[in-house]
């Protein structure tokens, strides 16, 4: 039976990729009944979440507005990995976490929220396949690596699956810290530039 998925085309061609990594035949279905396909599927997305888990500057966004329901609660999208509230006067007599599917007040032992919009920073869970290539590259070379372990058990070729995890993952840093415009120096959310370095012509405007 196929996986229930409206992505299978497209994700067809990732799995591919991890069994012929693996010496394995590559198919023509995400059939569930083939427990190669089934490993290397759910490995697929195991690793797909646990690498968006690590916060990218594609799937990270801060001061995002919630809005409580009827019942005065802040419902999460079952598609975000984490959540936090945004750091601003606002918020700052509340410590909110996720639970049961709301965002619950710590500090004050509630679920409920005195005010809407709320502002928090989150990291959200996308689809496989509307990921950056270099992401998606770097998630293939680490479940490729994962599956060997599980379905061939080769040292050999387990070892070599993992350089080539590390080049990936170079890649794909290379690709964040081009779309983060990252300084040493840091610089507030939602401004870039922060640090003015010296310039001696202001000295002589004195």
């Amino acid at each position: 039976m196929p996986f229930p998925t409206t992505n299978a085309a497209k994700e067809l061609p990732a799995i591919n990729q991890i069994l012929t990594s693996c010496g394995q035949a590559p198919v023509t279905t995400l059939d569930q009944t083939n427990p190669e396909v089934a490993i290397a599927y759910d490995t697929l997305l195991q690793v797909s979440r646990e690498v968006q888990a690590e916060g990218w500057t594609f799937n990270k966004e801060y001061h995002y507005e919630f809005t409580k329901d009827n019942n005065n609660e802040i419902l999460i999208p079952n598609n975000i990995i984490q959540i936090k509230l945004s750091e601003n006067a606002q918020n700052r007599p509340y410590d909110a976490v996720r639970r049961s599917g709301k965002l619950y007040d710590r500090q004050n032992h509630r679920y409920t929220w005195e005010y809407s919009p709320i502002e928090c920073d989150v990291t959200w869970e996308f689809d496989y396949i509307d990921l950056p290539e270099p992401i998606q590259n770097f998630i293939k070379a680490r479940a490729s690596a994962l599956v060997s372990s599980r379905i061939v058990g080769d040292t050999s070729q387990y070892q070599i699956l993992q350089q080539q995890e590390v080049q990936a993952r170079a890649f794909a840093m290379e690709y964040e810290t081009q779309q983060g415009q990252f300084t040493m120096f840091g610089h507030p959310q939602g401004q870039q530039n922060y640090y003015q370095s010296y310039q001696p012509f202001h000295a002589l405007q004195r």
